[in-house]
């Protein structure tokens, strides 16, 4: 993503080698920027931001726990937990989303 390339020229980690171009670059997975002299320019991007969320679908739910777990006892596992409805688990896995 563009996001995880704007980085300073000063925070760039070397990730390819000697007059690298711009499409071997990024065709491995790096940024590339040859606007700043001295510096890398083909370099890390930043890591993906990611967070944890409950799926609202109840049937995506993947079962995190037993029948009857309470709900102290299923956040306690780092899972997530909705008493309804009928017929789904109740204690689930979190799905994770880029930011």
């Amino acid at each position: 993503a563009k996001c995880q390339c704007k980085l300073l020229p000063k925070d760039r980690t070397n990730c390819g080698y000697p007059g690298i171009s711009a499409a071997e670059c990024k065709k491995i997975g790096c940024c590339f920027n040859a606007s700043t002299p001295s510096v890398p320019w083909c370099y890390t991007p930043k890591p993906k931001k990611v967070k944890k969320v409950c799926p609202n679908d109840p049937y995506a739910r993947i079962n995190c726990g037993h029948p009857g777990i309470k709900a102290k006892e299923c956040t306690k596992k780092g899972c997530c937990f909705r008493a309804h409805p009928a017929g789904v688990p109740w204690c689930f896995y979190h799905r994770v989303t880029e930011e």
